[in-house]
């Protein structure tokens, strides 16, 4: 499948992919990854972005990991049923890795950007989990993120996710809800639908920047023609603080 030129022009050649995680705890260092997912973001021939495919899967605790009970108590989660079909966090990174490459390649984008709803807390057990299983080649910006909180309390005025997404025109399930698919998922609807709304703007903006002559080229994407160079530059290069 070709590259699409406006999924690399609109993020700056990043990639959003909605990450969710469910957890043993708060602390990345210590508490057990339970589930990850993954949503893919499309791009549509008129610019508006789509939930794509979702790729989840349970995740065995890593050895030594600690598991508080009031996080179980709230994502139902029993990590050592015999019927639960967790995998070990190296098995379960490596399958979503995979296919966030793909999708970066099938896009033409230079790589991954992290969406979660309180995004911090996602990308710090992503990050943890890599080093944990020693993975070199990690897709994502290692600390660049587009966080829905911030984006549905601008949209929406609603900060938490049920909230966001049920005045936006989404659904919610309070039943399925605090499963890694199923946040992921309502993530990403809302983050489509806040991008959306912010089309015209983008266009708009895209139109000046030709104006200024800034190169079209995503690589080029910077006034200075050098990427991560520029200081006001919205996302980070990795290399830069």
């Amino acid at each position: 499948m070709s590259a699409s030129p406006a999924m690399m022009r609109r993020f700056r050649g990043f990639l959003p992919i909605v990450i969710d995680v469910e957890t043993g705890g708060l602390d990345c260092s210590r508490d057990a990854l339970l589930e990850i997912a993954a949503v893919l973001i499309e791009i549509g021939e008129d610019g508006s972005l789509s939930r794509g495919a979702t790729h989840a899967y349970h995740v065995k605790p890593f050895e030594g990991a600690n598991i508080e009970p009031a996080s179980l108590a709230v994502t139902g989660i029993d990590p050592f049923h015999p019927l639960r079909p967790a995998i070990d966090e190296r098995d379960a990174l490596t399958r979503i890795f995979k296919e966030v490459r793909d999708a970066v390649k099938r896009h033409g984008c230079k790589r991954a950007i992290l969406v979660g709803h309180n995004a911090s807390f996602d990308l710090g057990f992503l990050n943890a989990a890599v080093a944990r299983a020693q993975i070199k080649r990690n897709p994502f910006h290692p600390f660049s993120s587009f966080d829905t909180v911030t984006l549905a309390g601008a949209a929406f005025g609603q900060t938490v996710l049920a909230k966001a997404a049920m005045v936006s025109g989404d659904s919610w399930d309070s039943a399925a809800a605090h499963a890694a698919a199923y946040d992921a998922e309502r993530t990403a609807e809302l983050f489509c639908k806040v991008g959306n709304l912010c089309l015209p703007s983008f266009q708009a903006a895209e139109q000046r920047a030709r104006e200024l002559g800034w190169h079209d080229d995503v690589a080029l994407a910077e006034p200075n023609g050098a990427e991560g160079t520029d200081p006001t530059s919205p996302v980070a290069d990795e290399n830069s603080p």
